[in-house]
């Protein structure tokens, strides 16, 4: 079964990963970050951007992270598009 990380973003930092500029995305590191993201592993990310329901979403391929005064969290390949997600059936949930 796939693992996946699910982030929000804002219109600028998604835009930049889609566009292929963005390679890493990083997070504050907090309490509220270290129980989310440490001592974990992903396969993928899905990246929405906000949180409305129609909001546009990417998959993207799961690189690994670095702990350093943040989280750094290193992007892969584009998997799915946002024009993807339309007729993408993934468990019960339409993405």
């Amino acid at each position: 079964m796939e693992k996946r990380l699910h982030l929000i973003l804002k219109k600028d930092p998604f835009d930049r990963i889609l566009d292929g500029i963005k390679t890493i995305e990083y997070r504050e590191k907090t309490d509220y970050w270290k129980v989310r993201l440490e001592n974990k592993e992903w396969d993928t990310i899905l990246f929405r951007h906000g949180y409305r329901k129609d909001a546009r979403k990417m998959l993207i391929e799961y690189k690994g992270m670095d702990i350093t005064d943040r989280y750094e969290i290193k992007l892969g390949n584009m998997l799915l598009s946002p024009g993807s997600f339309h007729s993408v059936v993934t468990h019960d949930e339409v993405v």
